[in-house]
């Protein structure tokens, strides 16, 4: 009897974990949300511990949550997660009121919004490149110098330059 399970939305390598009903608006909560997009699950974790922002513990929680999940329910290495996707939505809004001179009133909105953190396992040689960051540019290498023998091999283009113009 029941519902029938309903098919998996992300691949094999993902796990996702969803923090709902906190209690910051939503454009605050992406500030801390940028700050973990795409670093490795460990990095992300000490950039939500050492955070000054209010929200980063509870940003904090749902990401261990995520983590758990990749390991628990998708054996995953924990080793090699990286933060793919870190998403902020709108929840609800309550209203109240705030009361102002001569029977007045004026509206006071708070704002609660929610987070969706989705991990991936990266394969082992794409991990390695991850952690080891963008290469530089090669330097340009300068045109090799003439040794002596084989500036005496070579023409000399000045000289013929010279008989033809005579």
């Amino acid at each position: 009897m029941g519902k029938e399970a309903r098919a998996r939305v992300l691949g094999d390598t993902q796990a996702t974990a969803i923090g709902r009903l906190i209690r910051v608006s939503p454009r605050k909560l992406n500030l801390v949300a940028q700050s973990i997009r795409g670093k490795r699950a460990e990095a992300a974790l000490n950039e939500l511990t050492f955070s000054r922002k209010r929200i980063a513990g509870a940003v904090k929680k749902v990401l261990q949550s995520a983590i758990a999940n990749a390991e628990n329910n998708h054996d995953l290495d924990v080793d090699n997660l990286v933060v793919t996707e870190a998403f902020v939505g709108k929840n609800m809004v309550m209203k109240r009121f705030h009361a102002r001179a001569r029977g007045r009133g004026a509206g006071i909105e708070k704002f609660f919004s929610q987070i969706t953190i989705v991990v991936e396992e990266l394969k082992q040689d794409a991990a390695a490149k991850k952690a080891k960051g963008k290469k530089k540019p090669a330097a340009k290498k300068a045109a090799p110098k003439k040794t002596k023998a084989a500036a005496e091999t070579a023409p000399n283009t000045s000289e013929k330059s010279a008989e033809e113009n005579a």
